[in-house]
Formats: C-alpha cells, sequence, structure tokens
C-alpha cells in the first residue's frame, strides 16, 4: 500500500476532504493502515502543487478517520 494523504474533515455535503501527497484520479479507492475501504475518490480540487481531493465515504463511521493517513493498495 501506498501513502497518499491525510484525511482533514468532513464537508457540510458529507464527502471526506483529503490532502493528498501522492497523486491519485478519480475512482481510486482510498483505505485505512488495516486495508479497510474508506472512500472512493470523486474529483481532485485545489492548486496543481497542493492538491485536494473530495471522497465518498464507505463507510459509516467516517468521522473516526479524520487527521488520519489513508493509503491506496495496488502499484502507481
Amino acid at each position: 500500500m501506498q501513502g497518499v494523504g491525510e484525511i482533514l474533515h468532513i464537508a457540510k455535503s458529507g464527502r471526506i476532504i483529503v490532502k493528498l501527497n501522492q497523486k491519485v484520479k478519480p475512482g481510486d479507492t482510498l483505505v485505512d493502515a488495516k486495508g479497510k475501504n474508506i472512500a472512493k475518490i470523486i474529483e481532485l480540487i485545489g492548486p496543481v502543487k497542493s492538491p485536494y481531493a473530495s471522497a465518498m465515504s464507505m463507510t459509516d463511521r467516517s468521522k473516526k478517520y479524520v487527521g488520519t493517513k489513508v493509503y491506496m493498495r495496488g502499484k502507481r
């Protein structure tokens, strides 16, 4: 697994906002350190040099992941 960023907060819309430190693309699935699916990336936002991702939660406990690192399975 590759570390791709950190969950900053949950938007009013319910989407998870992630500060990215690796390249990802819409449709990629984010997982926690144990490999559990957390969210699917919907869109990339912000400046190219410091991007963020807006992701749709795949769990009903997304608030517990705020402030944690997220990963992506597979090769890039």
